[in-house]
């Protein structure tokens, strides 16, 4: 798995992070999305979605995986995974899960670009 961003190589995801790219990607690819995204929780479940475009709901990746989270009663995140053609909005990781989630930003063929945290 290939990381680099404008400044050379970026840190490669781990062995579980590089499972939740492969999460988002697949997810992606199967909903036709424009993006992709996957989180773990801190009981290390695992939660993929896709954006959703609908006329009355337009949720990015990660707020869907959030709202899967929440729902099945999920006490915060360890990780996230997002693969987008544009700047990912943390607000939701953040409002979940506080500060210092690490979150993998790639792009749509799960190319890990860049590294950063809530």
């Amino acid at each position: 798995m290939s990381t680099h961003d404008a400044t050379g190589p970026v840190a490669s995801p781990s062995e579980e992070d590089a499972k939740l790219v492969t999460l988002a990607r697949a997810t992606r690819a199967r909903a036709r999305a424009d993006e992709g995204a996957a989180v773990r929780d801190l009981d290390g479940r695992t939660y993929a979605a896709a954006s959703v475009r609908l006329e009355h709901l337009d949720l990015s990746a990660l707020e869907v995986c959030v709202a899967m989270a929440v729902s099945s009663g999920s006490a915060g995140l360890e990780a996230a995974v997002v693969l987008t053609g544009t700047e990912p909005v943390l607000d939701a990781v953040r409002d979940f899960a506080g500060p210092g989630v690490p979150v993998h930003v790639g792009d749509e063929r799960g190319m890990i670009a860049r590294s950063t945290s809530t």
